[in-house]
């Protein structure tokens, strides 16, 4: 049987290991630099994936006429160290389409807190 670990400390060390891979390739302190740059690009993905709760918020009203049905999910996390909720909006199979909002907290208990009210 594997081991279990929490997908947030798992984030943590792939973020270290882009930034040490990146320094190695660019130079010392560039790595942390293009480390946020790529963070950025692919924020939604990044999120959630490094979710520990999510709660379905609801459908997400959608002026696209694709046919892809939407949702709003809460999901609250822990990326590069800092906890976060933040609402993204997600297809049927689980892949984030997009960032709606986002919010940093020093700790667990107030991205906890924060993570239950959000509507």
């Amino acid at each position: 049987m594997g081991e279990m670990q929490i997908i947030g400390a798992v984030a943590d060390r792939v973020m270290e290991q882009l930034t040490a891979g990146l320094e190695r390739e660019f130079g010392r302190g560039a790595g942390a630099a293009l480390a946020a740059l790529f963070l950025k690009a692919e924020e939604a993905d990044w999120l959630w994936d490094a979710r520990v709760e999510e709660r379905w918020l609801g459908a997400f009203e959608s002026d696209g006429e694709d046919g892809v049905e939407l949702d709003r999910i809460a999901i609250l996390g822990r990326l590069d160290g800092r906890w976060f909720t933040a609402t993204l909006i997600v297809d049927g199979e689980g892949a984030p389409h997009g960032l709606m909002a986002r919010r940093d907290f020093k700790g667990r208990r107030g991205a906890r807190s924060a993570f239950l009210v959000n509507r």
